[in-house]
């Protein structure tokens, strides 16, 4: 008898399940039409991913065997070859054929998507780049994923092909920043594939960065009037009272990625360690950490928040780009003129506001007195209850009062 979905009102993410077997009278006939249609569908070989580990698929096959189904033969990077069942095999939603796999999967009865969300796809293990992805003939832009001492961690924009980058000179450029790089020489050592070049400009554009938004849950309504501004007898201070009356709101928890930390073992987190090892001088150590948590996943805040804190005293326009990488990440998961509060007492938005105060203190220091301004009122309407302390800093901003650090 020919399988049928478990929902046959739920379409499939390709609309095509009646298709594909509309004419099919046994099981046999149903695979041997899916087998053409993923062929035919899916442009071979492609990347997928089979367990979080990445692969290359170079085809579907159906032997006749109902029993086992499609089976993808798949490549590894170490160029050997392994034969999975094809429902085993995960490609990104949005790419090409990924749709047609999640409707074979539905035509079996499974989920169309493995419990790897599109998210947890996105931050599993690049892809290596091959010889043919780079054209030395002219420029390439670049995802700049992380930065080490000689070299860089890039993929190639709308992929997830990977490879080192070698650049002379100083990185002008931070991780989730786009480059364009003139490329010179492209190798490989140790099966790991490397490309040299001048970075010719670099740029921020989040939206063409292709990351899934943070979640933002929705923690209630919040009431101005069981804030504390303040004793009964004390005035409310200016900046509070267009807050109060606006009324009541809705406040968010916006999602936390923080790679590598357990939630059970407070000692996992990486991002404490990093504090650790500044603390204790090693200024390097915590960087490259950090940077391992962007190569992980940009959509890390917190790891652009704290690489922008390590550049902050020296370095200022250096740690602005750090912080706002995190900061327009963030703004992915907020809807077109977000009204809601991030409240800095659900401490999955901390990161993000840490991008923001960090943004708006570096806008101060280089004397853009507007849009440090403009950040320090973001900030209050998201957190009325300012706990990094910005209201006692925007009547300085507003009339171009020169930072200081003894004001911070």
């Amino acid at each position: 008898m020919t399988r049928r979905i478990a929902d046959p009102d739920h379409r499939s993410p390709d609309n095509d399940i009646r298709e594909v077997v509309s004419t099919a009278q046994t099981d046999d006939d149903g695979f041997r039409a899916w087998h053409g249609f993923l062929n035919e569908r899916v442009a071979l070989p492609c990347d997928g991913f089979v367990i979080g580990e990445p692969i290359s698929v170079v085809e579907f096959c159906y032997d006749g065997n109902p029993r086992r189904g499609l089976t993808a033969r798949c490549r590894r990077s170490d160029q050997t070859t392994h034969v999975v069942a094809a429902c085993d095999v995960v490609l990104l939603p949005d790419s090409a054929g990924g749709d047609g796999l999640a409707a074979y999967r539905r035509w079996l009865g499974l989920e169309p998507f493995l419990s790897e969300s599109p998210k947890d796809v996105r931050a599993a293990r690049q892809h290596k780049a091959t010889a043919s992805d780079v054209e030395l003939t002219g420029p390439a832009e670049l995802v700049l994923l992380s930065v080490k001492d000689t070299a860089a961690r890039c993929v190639l924009l709308g992929t997830r092909r990977a490879f080192m980058l070698r650049s002379g000179g100083r990185w002008d450029a931070v991780p989730g920043e786009i480059i364009v790089v003139k490329p010179r020489k492209q190798w490989s050592y140790a099966g790991h594939p490397y490309l040299s070049g001048e970075i010719q400009s670099s740029r921020l554009d989040v939206s063409a960065l292709d990351l899934v938004p943070l979640k933002l849950n929705d923690e209630g309504v919040w009431d101005p009037h069981e804030q504390y501004w303040g004793e009964p007898d004390d005035p409310i201070d200016e900046w509070a009272k267009p807050i109060i009356a606006r009324g009541e709101r809705r406040e968010f928890e916006m999602e936390q990625v923080l790679p590598g930390a357990d939630s059970d073992d407070p000692e996992s987190d990486p991002i404490t360690k990093s504090n650790d090892l500044k603390d204790a001088g090693d200024v390097r150590g915590a960087r490259r950490l950090l940077m391992e948590l962007c190569q992980a996943d940009l959509r890390c805040l917190d790891a652009h928040a704290h690489l922008g804190n390590l550049e902050f005293d020296h370095h200022a326009a250096d740690a602005l780009r750090h912080y706002e990488v995190g900061l327009r990440i963030g703004e992915l998961s907020l809807p077109e003129a977000f009204d809601g509060l991030l409240p800095w007492g659900f401490i999955d938005n901390r990161p993000f506001l840490r991008c923001l105060h960090g943004f708006g203190l570096c806008c101060w220091r280089l004397g853009r007195f507007h849009e440090a301004e403009r950040v320090f009122v973001r900030m209050l309407w998201l957190n009325p209850s300012d706990n990094q302390g910005v209201r006692f800093l925007i009547d300085a901003v507003r009339v171009k009062e020169p930072w200081v650090p003894e004001k911070m």
